[in-house]
């Protein structure tokens, strides 16, 4: 949680002690409908609170994805890059590129394999 949140958070607590207090105050008083009022606005600081720390949980989840997706990203990227590798590696002549494997050069060992197949 951050700092602001945690400010935030005591200032919703400090409010909800007031209207407490402002409540238990109006109960003395007979004011009934204060009462309700003051309890009705402790209610909604409780969720306030409520809400704050669960934003911070989602942000916080949020970011964690965001790292794991990143870190995925960057491992499929290799993985990419080393099967290009192992395919340049792999490659035999220059006809055997420009006819999408079909043909090889005459000097090329794997001459023998392609006319066999």
């Amino acid at each position: 949680m951050t700092r602001l949140a945690r400010a935030l958070c005591s200032l919703h607590g400090a409010v909800l002690a007031w209207l407490a207090y402002c409540a238990m105050q109006s109960a003395r008083n007979g004011a009934t409908w204060a009462v309700l009022l003051f309890a009705a606005a402790s209610l909604m600081t409780v969720i306030a609170v409520i809400r704050e720390t669960e934003l911070t949980d989602e942000r916080r989840t949020a970011a964690v994805r965001a790292e794991r997706v990143a870190r995925l990203r960057a491992h499929a990227e290799e993985d990419v890059a080393a099967l290009a590798r192992i395919e340049l590696a792999a490659a035999c002549c220059e006809p055997w590129w420009t006819s999408a494997g079909t043909d090889h050069d005459p000097a090329c060992p794997n001459s023998q394999r392609s006319s066999a197949a």
